[in-house]
């Protein structure tokens, strides 16, 4: 009997997707809901496990963790691209590392929420509804709105296409942004100073990498305008976080809408949590029903195929 260990299962997904009992003569599954208090526990807790099914970037897979787990031989990821795994330390213990496909229009999806729950008031509509008020705030329009996209891959073509059908101008910037791929789908391609300068909404969907963190710091901020918002559905640390708290506390933009923080399970006393222009989200920009179904079912399929000593969707 294979024991698996099904990692940061916040909504205890896995036993609702997986027929566990399927499996029951091959693999004995151990699901942990809650994220590890630190290095030491995930260690203790997870030692006897050969394989690890993990949710991307939640628990940390760094040189340490991973020569601390003598008997580990398999870990299945999802997403094909998980920065939180040393991948060099996996290979020299010959700890085959798979992926697994990931829905690129869910991330849209909550952008999109992000910004019209930004624009619409909403977080205080539907506050002061429970409240017993009735039309507490002014709200905005998106149409002839400027939309600054940083990243114009899948997720930042599905926003652009959704921004011109509100009637919305688009602009995008990045380090290699495809000229021909703006020109097609209508995007104004544009420097990063003056798309920070010209946009309304800026929305950031690119990779994290050393060239991107701290992508946006105190002196992008202050370049925009102050009734601008900026939307981070990527990854935390492109914006540096002290420099939107202050910029968010001085006014010195309208708000921010975000679904991805430096670190998470975003701390219960963080001081983003306490600013009326900041709209936050629990990083559920890829929590959809069919993600999850997608992850569970194929990395059960590559562990078998990696037993067969065929495996599948394999990450080098």
């Amino acid at each position: 009997m294979i024991k698996v260990a099904v990692l940061d299962d916040y909504q205890n997904a896995f036993q609702q997707i997986v027929e566990v009992e399927k499996y029951k003569d091959k693999f004995d599954f151990k699901v942990f809901n809650e994220p590890f208090a630190d290095e030491k526990e995930a260690i203790v807790a997870l030692e006897d496990f050969e394989v690890l099914f993990i949710m991307r970037e939640r628990t940390p897979m760094n040189k340490t963790f991973i020569e601390s787990l003598p008997k580990l031989k398999y870990i299945m990821t999802s997403g094909m691209r998980n920065n939180a795994i040393d991948l060099e330390t996996t290979k020299k213990k010959n700890i085959v590392v798979c992926g697994t496909e990931i829905n690129p229009n869910p991330a849209a999806e909550i952008t999109w929420a992000l910004i019209l729950g930004l624009y619409r008031n909403m977080k205080q509509e539907i506050d002061n509804m429970f409240q017993g008020y009735w039309q507490t705030t002014i709200g905005l329009e998106l149409k002839g709105k400027m939309l600054g996209l940083i990243g114009l891959g899948k997720i930042g073509t599905q926003v652009a296409k959704v921004a011109k059908a509100f009637g919305m101008e688009v602009c995008a910037w990045s380090e290699n942004l495809n000229l021909s791929h703006a020109n097609k789908i209508g995007v104004l391609p544009m420097s990063k100073e003056d798309l920070l300068r010209n946009s309304d909404i800026i929305s950031i969907h690119l990779v994290l990498g050393e060239r991107y963190k701290n992508l946006i710091t105190k002196k992008e901020l202050s370049m925009m305008k102050k009734t601008a918002f900026v939307i981070n559905t990527s990854r935390g640390p492109i914006i540096n976080e002290n420099d939107l708290i202050e910029a968010l506390k001085d006014e010195k933009i309208a708000g921010a809408g975000l679904d991805v923080y430096d670190n998470e399970p975003l701390s219960q006393d963080h001081k983003l949590r306490f600013f009326p222009n900041a709209l936050l989200l629990p990083h559920i920009g890829y929590v959809t029903a069919e993600n999850y179904t997608k992850f569970y079912l194929q990395m059960i399929e590559n562990l078998e195929g990696c037993l067969k000593n065929k495996p599948l969707r394999e990450i080098s």
